[in-house]
């Protein structure tokens, strides 16, 4: 009855054209239904994984987590109504519109919609990115991550962990209380941080190729207010990123080379350099926490902290030349 990762999201929106325009031109989404009141966005084989509605309001609708079948699907609707959460059978005409067999939904304790599903349409029609990039890194991973604001960590820690069922990676506590979670072997689906409000943080979609998020950082350098974080790489999860802010009040993380774990032998620990390596200069956070992130940053570099670059077959080519010092360095690095 496990929950396999992130399977599509819905986000309100004041205007669709917004949408229209920061979804295909900007993330290089693919736009594959267009309604009075609505988008929709295809990142794969999917035949969607984002819809978009005009409703005048802004944040995520809701989350669609996917499980493998139906005996699944009714498992974990048993769990929830036992643990005495409302859940709700999700009619015909709301599977058709999410490109699912079925689903349940129901509320998170701070008032998030969550939605789980199974038998996700999919097309033999290949994806088209909006703008030229070389795809999204999906599949068993799920579509990528999702980071919530909370007013405290435990308002939802046993509600994800022991309801849900999803797996804690690791966790920070400088300069921010923040816990992350696993569901498939990407180092993280869910995250929280303790920010005292309850909303979506951001959403995390991964590139195949540096260069797309290096070129999508140059687009989001020419437009006033895009860039919510600038060009860093995390320490946990180990994705080079920047976060761009959405039409509709959260940040997009658009990243690359991110780790995979081994679910079935990992142990959590506490992450005590902060959430970066380099960069990640945080604009929605307030000067003093600005300030903490960058010392931080800082004495990770000074101690020489360094992690290994995450490549997949078909992004990357093994550099030529043997040299001698360069083996030192790499059999003397700290691992910490």
């Amino acid at each position: 009855m496990t929950i396999r990762g992130l399977a599509y999201v819905g986000v309100r929106a004041k205007a669709l054209e917004d949408w229209a325009d920061f979804g295909e031109k900007f993330l290089g989404l693919q736009r594959v239904d267009t309604s009075r009141g609505s988008l929709a966005f295809r990142m794969d084989d999917r035949k969607q994984r984002v819809v978009v509605t005009a409703d005048g309001g802004e944040g995520v609708a809701f989350f669609g987590w996917e499980v493998a079948d139906a005996a699944a699907l009714d498992a974990h609707a048993a769990r929830l109504e036992q643990a005495g959460v409302a859940v709700a059978r999700g009619t015909r005409a709301l599977a058709d519109e999410r490109r699912v067999a079925d689903l349940i939904a129901f509320d998170d304790p701070v008032g998030n919609r969550l939605e789980i599903a199974y038998g996700a349409e999919v097309t033999r029609e290949p994806f088209t990115p909006g703008r030229n990039i070389s795809g999204f890194r999906t599949g068993p991973l799920g579509m990528g991550h999702a980071v919530l604001h909370v007013k405290s960590i435990h308002d939802v820690i046993p509600f994800y962990r022991d309801v849900l069922g999803f797996r804690l990676s690791d966790f920070m506590t400088r300069p921010f209380n923040a816990y992350f979670f696993h569901a498939n072997p990407r180092h993280h689906s869910i995250a929280f941080i303790e920010t005292g409000r309850v909303a979506t943080h951001h959403l995390m979609v991964e590139l195949f190729n540096l260069d797309d998020v290096g070129q999508g950082y140059d687009l989001a350098l020419g437009e006033e207010g895009r860039i919510g974080v600038t060009l860093g790489r995390h320490i946990n999860d180990e994705v080079t990123s920047f976060y761009s802010n959405s039409p509709s009040g959260f940040m997009v993380e658009y990243g690359w080379g991110g780790r995979v774990i081994d679910v079935d032998h990992w142990q959590p620990q506490e992450v005590t350099w902060g959430p970066s390596m380099w960069g990640h200069d945080r604009m929605w956070m307030p000067p003093e926490g600005r300030v903490e992130a960058r010392k931080l940053r800082i004495a990770a570099a000074a101690s020489g902290l360094r992690k290994p670059v995450n490549v997949i077959d078909g992004n990357h080519e093994r550099m030529a030349g043997v040299c001698p010092w360069w083996d030192g360095v790499r059999n003397t690095e700290p691992t910490k």
